[in-house]
């Protein structure tokens, strides 16, 4: 079933924010909270630090009203560099591949691509893009339809 959901950036205190927020809204997280470190090597890529390795690829909560949370680390030396406006984006998850294209390309129209959609080794096909006003999007369908 397609969803929306929030995604948000942090530095390197994701674990931290999210344990905030399940105190705050309570619950658990929703499926395995996943690491840098559980990521396959990266050809051509220097290999990742041990500290890098720790931090949080991606977490989920529910909170209210059944909205989905979700966050990641993402560290300067990786390549990162949050600030306050490129820490959120809003999260589409359509149920086929055909309305994550019709989305991705309605939205980075006039804006910008920062990831082009793709197969992911998740399992998703996946992209992140900016539309003309500013306003950060990822997208990612499961389905391999």
């Amino acid at each position: 079933m397609a969803r929306t959901s929030t995604y948000l950036n942090f530095g390197r205190n994701t674990e931290d924010a999210f344990q905030f927020y399940k105190s705050v809204f309570g619950g658990e997280f929703v499926g395995p909270l996943h690491r840098f470190g559980d990521m396959p090597p990266n050809p051509g890529q220097p290999p990742m630090s041990e500290a890098d390795k720790k931090l949080i690829m991606h977490i989920e909560l529910a909170i209210t009203g059944g909205h989905i949370l979700m966050g990641t680390d993402a560290p300067e030396s990786m390549g990162f560099k949050v600030n306050v406006g490129n820490n959120v984006y809003l999260n589409l998850e359509p149920d086929t591949r055909a309305e994550a294209e019709r989305l991705f390309n309605s939205l980075s129209l006039g804006g910008s691509i920062e990831m082009p959609l793709q197969d992911m080794f998740w399992g998703a096909y996946f992209g992140s893009c900016k539309d003309k006003f500013g306003v950060q999007w990822m997208v990612n369908c499961a389905s391999k339809n």
